[in-house]
C-alpha cells in the first residue's frame, strides 16, 4: 500500500469538518488524511456563520494555490478527494501533476461541459438571483439546503444536517463556472487531456439536483482525449448530501474499494 496521504476538499455551504467521519474511516483503514478548509474558512461552522466577510469573494484560482500551497507542504503527493466545487478543485490539481489519484464526487462543472439542468440552475438561484453576490458569501436556509442537498433523505434529517454542517459560500465560483464556457481563460478549465496524470473516479449521485448524473456524464466525455483512467460510479437513490448524510459510509467505502484497485 502506498503511503500517500489523503486531502479532502469541501464545496460550497459546507464547513471543512463535515468530512470528520470520512478522516476517522480513513485513518483507521491506514492513511494519513487531513481536510483543510478554503481559503478564508474559520476553524468551526460557528465562526464561519458569524463571518461570512471572511469566507466571501475566494474564487476557483484562490482556492486551487490554496491547496496547492498545502499539498507542496506534504511529504509527497496525496489522493485528493473532493465533493462538489471540491471534485472540480480536485481535478484541477490532479490535471496539474500535484496529486497521485483523484475521487470526484458529485463535482462541479468544469468548463466544456454544456449541459446545465433546470435543477441545477434552481439549486444555486439563491446566488445567482443577485449579481452582487459574486463578491459576496451567501447562506441557505433549511429549505434551499433541502432543495440542493437533502432532496433523498427526509426532511428531518436534511434539516439536520443544514444546523450541523451548512455554511455561507462564497458566491465568485459559481459565477466563474457559469460563464466558464465563453472565457477562453476560465479558471474553471481543467487540463482532461493529461495523458500522465494518476487515476480519476468520478462518483454521481443520480437523484442529485445541484449537480445532476448529466453532467457527471458530460464531465466524463471531456476526459476521452485521455488514456489516463477514468472511472465513473454511480449511486441511483442518492443526493448531494451524500457525503455526510446517514449513507454517507456507501460512499467512503466505495472510494476506498476503487483506491485499492488502483494499488492506492
Amino acid at each position: 500500500m502506498t503511503t500517500s496521504p489523503v486531502v479532502f476538499i469541501h464545496g460550497l455551504w459546507l464547513h471543512a469538518s463535515s468530512w470528520e467521519p470520512w478522516l476517522s474511516l480513513f485513518r483507521e483503514r491506514g492513511y494519513e488524511a487531513l481536510a483543510p478548509g478554503w481559503p478564508g474558512d474559520p476553524g468551526t461552522v460557528k465562526e464561519s456563520r458569524e463571518h461570512p466577510e471572511s469566507i466571501a469573494d475566494r474564487g476557483i484560482d484562490d482556492v486551487v494555490e490554496h491547496y496547492a500551497a498545502i499539498i507542496a507542504e506534504l511529504p509527497g503527493r496525496p489522493i485528493l478527494i473532493g465533493h462538489s466545487f471540491g471534485g472540480m478543485i480536485a481535478q484541477k490539481l490532479l490535471g496539474m501533476d500535484l496529486a497521485v489519484a483523484a475521487v470526484a464526487i458529485d463535482a462541479a462543472q468544469i468548463k466544456g461541459v454544456l449541459p446545465v439542468p433546470l435543477s441545477a440552475l434552481r439549486a444555486a438561484l439563491p446566488v445567482f438571483k443577485n449579481p452582487a453576490n459574486a463578491h459576496r458569501a451567501v447562506s441557505l436556509t433549511p429549505e434551499q439546503f433541502r432543495y440542493a442537498f437533502g432532496n433523498a433523505i427526509s426532511e428531518e434529517e436534511s434539516n439536520a444536517l443544514h444546523e450541523r454542517w451548512s455554511i455561507p459560500a462564497p458566491g465568485k465560483p459559481l459565477f466563474e463556472a457559469a460563464s466558464a464556457n465563453f472565457n477562453p481563460h476560465s479558471p474553471a478549465k481543467v487540463n482532461t487531456s493529461n495523458q500522465g496524470r494518476g487515476p480519476l473516479l468520478l462518483m454521481t449521485g443520480g437523484q442529485d439536483h445541484t449537480v445532476p448524473e448529466s453532467v457527471t456524464r458530460a464531465t466524463l466525455k471531456q476526459y476521452r482525449h485521455s488514456t489516463a483512467v477514468t472511472d465513473i460510479m454511480e449511486f441511483p437513490d442518492r443526493a448531494h448530501s451524500l457525503t455526510i448524510d446517514s449513507g454517507w459510509q456507501e460512499i467512503a467505502e466505495a472510494a476506498l474499494a476503487w483506491l485499492k484497485n488502483q494499488s492506492l
